[in-house]
């Protein structure tokens, strides 16, 4: 997909969940990643669980657009997990968006 870098969006989304519900906080981010994908407009959607701090995980996803992470954050499966999600967390859901300034390759 071919996509001018100027309109693209970058998102990492920190999520840290309780201790106790670690399982189910990435059971759940996981139930987000097949459906996101094949949203029209995703560019990439990916989940990590940081190395030292194994509660904490991040979701990386790139969109083609603003408009895109807009219907991405409304779509049904995302409010879905969301609204499970909220109690098994931490700390709210910390969303940094980005614009792509470099080359891709």
């Amino acid at each position: 997909m071919t996509t001018v870098k100027s309109a693209e969006r970058h998102i990492i989304c920190e999520v840290r969940g309780k201790t106790a519900h670690r399982a189910r906080v990435e059971e759940l981010l996981l139930e987000l990643v097949g459906p996101a994908r094949a949203e029209a407009g995703c560019l990439y959607y990916d989940l990590y669980q940081q190395s030292d701090k194994p509660d904490t995980f991040y979701i990386i996803d790139g969109w083609t657009s603003a408009e895109a992470v807009a219907e991405h954050a409304e779509h049904p499966n995302v409010t879905k997990v969301v609204e499970q999600l909220l109690p098994l967390l931490e700390v709210p859901l910390k969303v940094t968006t980005s614009n792509r300034v470099s080359d891709p390759d």
